[in-house]
């Protein structure tokens, strides 16, 4: 049987709550820049109305790649011999490979409007939830 105490609980609900504000932080700072380089695009020549360079788009793609990140990093977390050493291989291989989708978004133009520097500032913002979101899960894995 396993008992907790009343100090432990609180420990770990402080915790989860910690890296929930951790995690939430740095959606916030990545929505932020991924609007600067948004904004840089349209001024670059990427079509104001171009639909993964809008707000509600890179907002919600950027939501999504710091959570599956973070699940991802905490799995290897538990589970890897040497989570470490994983993730320094890891990291730059997924960064990479979320690039193919941009690949293909511009040699296939399945998306009306695609322009050369509309694809480089998507490819850019994927950089940016990395460049964002890597310290946020080494300062969330932390002992509190």
């Amino acid at each position: 049987m396993v008992t907790t105490t009343a100090r432990g609980d609180r420990h770990a609900t402080g915790s989860r709550l910690r890296r929930a504000l951790i995690l939430a932080a740095a959606v916030a700072i990545a929505i932020a820049a991924n609007s600067m380089v948004a904004l840089i695009a349209v001024a670059a020549g990427a079509p104001t109305t171009y639909g993964p360079l809008t707000f509600p788009a890179f907002s919600l793609f950027t939501t999504v790649g710091v959570v599956a990140g973070w699940i991802g990093w905490s799995l290897v977390r538990r589970h890897a011999r040497d989570p470490r050493r994983t993730l320094t291989m890891v990291v730059p291989i997924v960064t990479v490979a979320s690039f193919v989708p941009d690949v293909l978004l511009l040699a296939l133009r399945f998306i009306p409007g695609t322009t050369v520097s509309a694809v480089i500032a998507l490819m850019v913002m994927h950089l940016v939830v990395v460049a964002v979101a890597v310290p946020a899960y080494m300062w969330a894995s932390r002992s509190s």
